[in-house]
C-alpha cells in the first residue's frame, strides 16, 4: 500500500480481473517457452506448469462466471483457447 492508501503497480494501474488474467497468461506463456522469462532469457518449457496455469485460469473462469463484463468474457475465453492450443502444440510437437 503506498503513502496514500492506494494499491497497484510502480505504474500506478489499480488491480483488476483484467490484469490478473493477463498475469496468468503471461505466465503460461513463459512455461510454455512463448516468452522470455523475467530475465530477459528463454526460458525452459515447463508443460506441468503451463498445465497448472492454465487450469488454475479455468478455476477463476468458473467461479466468476456471472460477475464478468463482456470485455472480461472475451478476454478469459481467448485467452484459454490460445493457451491451451499452444500447450497442445508443445505437448504434442
Amino acid at each position: 500500500m503506498s503513502a496514500d492508501g492506494e494499491h497497484g503497480t510502480e505504474q500506478g494501474s489499480s488491480p483488476t480481473l483484467a490484469v490478473l488474467l493477463e498475469s496468468l497468461g503471461l505466465q503460461a506463456l513463459i512455461a510454455l517457452g512463448e516468452m522470455p522469462g523475467p530475465d530477459g532469457q528463454p526460458g525452459e518449457v515447463d508443460l506441468a506448469q503451463a498445465k497448472y496455469t492454465i487450469d488454475l485460469l479455468q478455476v477463476l473462469r468458473d467461479k466468476t462466471a456471472g460477475n464478468r463484463d463482456e470485455d472480461e468474457d472475451l478476454l478469459v475465453d481467448r485467452l484459454l483457447y490460445d493457451l491451451r492450443m499452444k500447450y497442445v502444440s508443445r505437448a504434442t510437437g
